[in-house]
């Protein structure tokens, strides 16, 4: 049995890809999650490197850095609550992590300002705008409700973050000819 930890598996349908592209590599998986996989078979250097180079050509990268790993695993954290849990914990974000990764909160925290040049939390506003960019277009919930669904306060603050992160306020993103979106990855 063999994990491996994969760089930009930010979606269902990157697990389908990567999923695919094991299937087609004659890989057997027993678990796979976002950023994660576990395979029945052991893999030696050369066939990790090949199954690297096709994951690779799709958008993905096998991680073997024990700290990068860990970075990784709190940006899949982060994604999976905003974009498919509905931002539903009951606890604050830090103890959501520490509790997901088993580590203290300010080496979690360190390590990933470090390599990501950003905070977890500044991470994290991006991510639930994005959701927010996402719920506007689909146009099936109001501000409020989307205030309500992600946990802002108010849709006052969430339009503020909105603006003070995208330059433009809800309504206006909503009602533009170029409603832009970024991939979860180049978050």
């Amino acid at each position: 049995m063999l994990k491996l930890h994969i760089k930009n598996m930010v979606c269902n349908r990157c697990i389908m890809v990567v999923k695919s592209e094991l299937e087609k590599f004659g890989l057997h998986t027993i678990t796979l999650k976002l950023g994660e996989i576990e395979i029945v078979e052991d893999l030696n250097k050369e066939k990790i490197v090949d199954l690297n180079i096709k994951l690779l050509n799709l958008g993905f990268l096998i991680i073997d850095d024990k700290k990068s790993q860990i970075v990784e695993k709190v940006k899949n954290l982060i994604v999976e609550l905003v974009h498919f849990k509905d931002n539903r914990f009951k606890t604050n974000l830090s103890d959501y992590i520490v509790a997901a990764i088993g580590l203290d909160y300010s080496y979690i925290s360190n390590l990933f300002s470090q390599q990501e040049r950003n905070t977890i939390e500044h991470y994290y506003i991006l991510q639930k705008i994005e959701r927010v960019k996402e719920l506007l277009v689909y146009n099936e919930l109001s501000l409020n409700e989307i205030a309500f669904q992600l946990h802002y306060s108010s849709a006052s603050h969430l339009s503020k973050q909105f603006k003070k992160v995208t330059a433009m306020t809800p309504t206006f993103f909503k009602n533009s000819e170029e409603q832009k979106r970024l991939s979860l990855e180049n978050l």
